[in-house]
């Protein structure tokens, strides 16, 4: 029988219990009938029937006819992509709908709280989705732990962010990553060092609609804040600093 590997596999990319194992059947028996079907995943026959029909709709079935003969025919495991691919559109298709009812926002605004990396990594790609040259990205933190959560990742979206041409501004603990920064253009932004002796183990990331607290010690962990009124107090007390602080 199947092993319990692909039959979830199948089941993850939408297809019945008794369509996972018709199929996996099919695919180790080559053409076939109705009646081998059966027998080898112990559904009756006029399931069976059934079921391939709503693979071979799906289109990972065709069947031959050799003789008198019926035989159901698996088609190449490639046209597994084909589901995962209108599954994708169909979401696409209904995004714009999902969004109308995804009101989190309200007057008060929301917390959201994130913990891993991979989670982590969310949180920055929405950001840059969503991020423009007409808004402002400023940040006081660390470069060093930040960017050796993933270096790979976290340098890669720099230069992805560099590109949005934003009023990014940081204010970032002394370091010589941090300094060579300061002193080329990968950032596309003004850097300002904190005060000598000042550490920090999270990272502020203060944007037009949201504010980020993102701790760097492990387990790397971070909270959102989608409040205005926050979002606000916050941004005036980083202009507080930045203009403190002397280039």
């Amino acid at each position: 029988m199947p092993n319990s590997k692909l039959t979830k596999t199948l089941l993850d990319i939408g297809l019945s219990e008794n369509e996972a194992k018709v199929y996996l059947a099919a695919l180790a028996l080559g053409p076939t009938t109705i009646l081998k079907l059966s027998k080898t995943t112990n559904i009756k026959r006029t399931t069976v029937y059934s079921v391939v029909e709503t693979i071979r709709q799906k289109g990972l079935m065709s069947v031959e006819i050799k003789g008198w003969k019926k035989l159901f025919v698996v088609e190449s495991p490639d046209k597994l992509k084909f589901i995962l691919n209108a599954k994708k559109e169909q979401l696409e298709k209904n995004l714009p709908d999902l969004f109308s009812i995804y009101n989190l926002k309200g007057d008060e605004g929301f917390i959201k709280y994130y913990e891993g990396v991979e989670s982590i990594k969310s949180i920055y790609e929405d950001i840059l989705k969503r991020l423009t040259s007409k808004d402002w990205y400023l940040v006081i933190g660390s470069t060093d732990p930040w960017i050796n959560l993933d270096p790979k990742y976290f340098k890669n979206f720099l230069e992805r962010r560099a590109k949005k041409n934003s009023d990014l501004r940081l204010l970032l603990q002394e370091s010589e990553v941090a300094k060579k920064y300061q002193t080329n253009r990968v950032i596309n932004g003004k850097i300002k060092m904190l005060p000598k002796g000042f550490s920090t183990t999270s990272n502020m990331i203060i944007l037009q609609n949201k504010l980020v607290l993102h701790q760097l010690l492990p387990t790397t962990k971070a909270i959102v804040i989608e409040n205005p009124s926050i979002i606000q107090m916050t941004k005036e007390m980083f202009e507080i600093m930045w203009e403190a602080i002397e280039d």
